[in-house]
């Protein structure tokens, strides 16, 4: 299976997805005017993926700003990898990371690692 990237702009997130690697990455701002137009297709990939996953399966999370509408596919993003690491099929993990003074993303983490059962860490950026 290829990877799938997307290029980052103003509204939506650079993404990165490498099955071998077993990496979902986003990174960036997350404001699409049409979040499932954005978010569709690569729930479409990551849920093919979760046929035949890596060992070990990473999300990394290195979001500036998301809208609710965002949220919403985030979480379903989320669930889908959380459903492949309680299947036992492969473990998976959840990197958050958000910049030290921003206690809204700090807490968007939170939020949802009380929603899943994989592993969250809370990174926080480091300091220039």
């Amino acid at each position: 299976m290829t990877g799938l990237h997307i290029q980052r702009t103003d509204r939506t997130p650079e993404v990165n997805i490498d099955p071998e690697a077993g990496l979902i990455e986003l990174r960036g701002c997350s404001i699409p005017e049409d979040a499932e137009k954005f978010y569709g297709p690569m729930f479409n990939f990551v849920d093919r993926y979760c046929g035949e996953p890596a060992p070990q399966t990473t999300v990394r999370l290195a979001l500036d700003y998301f809208n609710s509408s965002s949220a919403k596919y985030i979480l379903d993003l989320l669930r889908l990898v959380d459903e492949l690491h309680a299947s036992g099929k492969a473990a998976a993990s959840v990197e958050w990371f958000f910049e030290p003074d921003d206690l809204d993303m700090q807490e968007a983490g939170q939020d949802y690692s009380a929603l899943l059962e994989m592993p969250v860490r809370l990174i926080a950026k480091a300091t220039r």
